[in-house]
């Protein structure tokens, strides 16, 4: 295993509890309650199902504002514009699923504050699809209203990034520091249940070494659902679209890193396998006799002059790592991130910069504008 692990990185464990910015103190944890994994009942899924549900009564008079449209096929585009419109009918019942699934995210949320992993969490950003919509945002709003009358002092914040880019940028907080003294850009890659998305991000290190510049320079998605693809098919099409977006970075002239970052559903082992947890991917990623980051180095086995290196895990863990430049006014902090399933992640920071209060306190008031902005 030890050999695997430094042909596929040299440079870290996958999966790693130490990260140069923070120690991971929990990642995809599953509790259960008396009706199953809690996670289900504060999902994308979820909130369709709740959303449905406040449909019947109106349904069942004929005077269903949505008329004969699935609650699954309505946008969440289209939900945000009810929220605003003139139907004030239908944009009660989208008020009211978004105040019982409030009300479902907090019960969640609030399990997991109660566990000894998540104890003295002090701020919890919400990332995944859902919460790119006002919808989302709305629902993240009241849960943490809902929270603080209950007692506990936790900030809830959309994740600053749109989810699908803070999948990729989340990816530079695996690579050590070093690696970004030559290079401004590196691989990323986003593994879901229904898309694989890949790009290029620069890390904006001369605007900002903290890379609270960072951004998404050139992105590929490939929604592999639609297609069924074999466990090999799929990583060949990965491998592809990574060699297609090294080729335009180069010729654009980036400095692209020979590092690629991967964030995956489950339980990422130190080897680059996986434990449990990927039973929507493609083909059967978890057994014994796969290997995704051994996979790419013999796909892609140098990036530039230098030998490729891969850093893959968890992916809630990668989504919430975008925020590490704005989370330094905080030492325990956590992420959640609403999908098909509930990802979860929790943090504490590693602090570079001792006695340099000060500086963490303004990094706590750019979060509570950037808050603050995003209420308004």
């Amino acid at each position: 295993m030890s050999e695997d692990v430094i042909t596929t990185t040299g440079i870290a464990q996958h999966g790693a509890t130490r990260l140069p910015s923070v120690d991971v103190d929990s990642f995809n944890i599953e509790l259960k309650d008396e009706e199953g994994f809690i996670g289900d009942r504060a999902s994308k899924g979820a909130f369709r199902r709740i959303f449905e549900r406040w449909r019947k009564p109106l349904r069942r008079s004929g005077e269903d504002p949505f008329g004969d449209k699935a609650s699954e096929e309505i946008s969440k585009k289209a939900l945000d514009e009810i929220l605003v419109g003139d139907d004030t009918e239908a944009s009660a019942v989208v008020h009211s699923a978004i105040e019982e699934f409030a009300q479902e995210l907090a019960y969640v949320t609030r399990r997991f504050l109660k566990t000894k992993a998540w104890a003295k969490t002090e701020c919890i950003v919400v990332g995944g699809g859902f919460r790119a919509s006002r919808l989302g945002e709305l629902a993240i709003a009241r849960c943490e209203i809902i929270l603080k009358d209950e007692g506990f002092e936790v900030d809830l914040e959309p994740i600053r990034y749109h989810p699908d880019d803070a999948g990729l940028i989340g990816a530079l907080h695996l690579a050590p520091s070093w690696i970004f003294e030559a290079h401004d850009s590196i691989l990323a890659v986003d593994i879901g249940g229904t898309n694989i998305r890949c790009g290029v991000v620069e890390t904006g290190a001369k605007k900002a070494p903290d890379l609270s510049k960072a951004a998404v320079w050139k992105s590929d998605l490939w929604r592999h659902a639609d297609d069924e693809p074999t466990r090999e098919g799929a990583v060949k099409r990965l491998v592809k679209m990574l060699k297609g977006l090294i080729e335009k970075a180069q010729a654009e002239g980036l400095k692209l890193a020979p590092f690629i970052g991967i964030a995956c559903p489950g339980v990422i082992d130190a080897d680059g396998s996986i434990e449990k947890g990927a039973q929507n991917l493609p083909g059967n990623w978890e057994s014994s006799k796969f290997n995704l980051p051994t996979s790419l180095i013999e796909a892609i086995p140098t990036i530039g002059d230098h030998d490729t290196a891969v850093l893959m895990h968890n992916d809630g863990v990668v989504q919430g790592l975008s925020e590490v430049p704005f989370m330094q006014g905080v030492e325990r902090w956590g992420v959640l991130t609403i999908g098909t399933g509930l990802g979860n992640a929790r943090f504490t920071n590693r602090h570079k910069e001792n006695g340099k209060k000060d500086k963490a306190d303004d990094k706590s008031e750019d979060r509570k504008a950037a808050k603050k902005k995003s209420k308004d």
